[in-house]
């Protein structure tokens, strides 16, 4: 695959029929969902799973989504979608970078950010990044 950026987290998708919209191709949202999906999965690669989250009583909220519908994805395809980390203020927040492709085209569906903040889970509020966070999501940042 040709990725925008170095050293790239990828999750391999199916496309399901499940995820197709009434124009006949996959949906908005699926993205989304999947955006999601890859965040949580290299945060648990990276060594931070949702007990680490909840045993520091932080987590990782969206701040901000931006994403580029670029090519429509129909049923049966098979997608990589990549993810790195491309910024971490080492305060309060981290930004997250994503690409997906089609694995047979190698052709660029979807580009999209997304920029999270630092809760304190129980109360809601903002806190800074504890040192478990500025290590994990530090230590994988990538140049852009």
């Amino acid at each position: 695959m040709s990725w925008d950026l170095p050293a790239p987290f990828v999750l391999d998708l199916e496309v399901e029929d499940s995820s197709i919209d009434h124009y006949g191709h996959v949906n908005n949202a699926e993205y989304l969902r999947w955006v999601e999906r890859i965040s949580w999965a290299h945060s648990e690669h990276l060594g931070l799973s949702l007990a680490h989250y909840r045993q520091l009583d932080r987590a990782m909220v969206v701040h901000r989504h931006e994403l580029d519908y670029l090519s429509p994805a129909f049923a049966g395809d098979t997608l990589q979608l990549a993810t790195w980390i491309v910024a971490c203020d080492d305060r309060l927040t981290l930004t997250r970078r994503f690409q997906l492709q089609h694995a047979g085209t190698r052709r660029t569906l979807l580009r999209a950010c997304t920029r999270f903040a630092c809760i304190e889970l129980s109360s809601g509020r903002p806190r800074r990044l504890p040192e478990a966070f500025r290590q994990c999501y530090g230590g994988a940042l990538v140049s852009q």
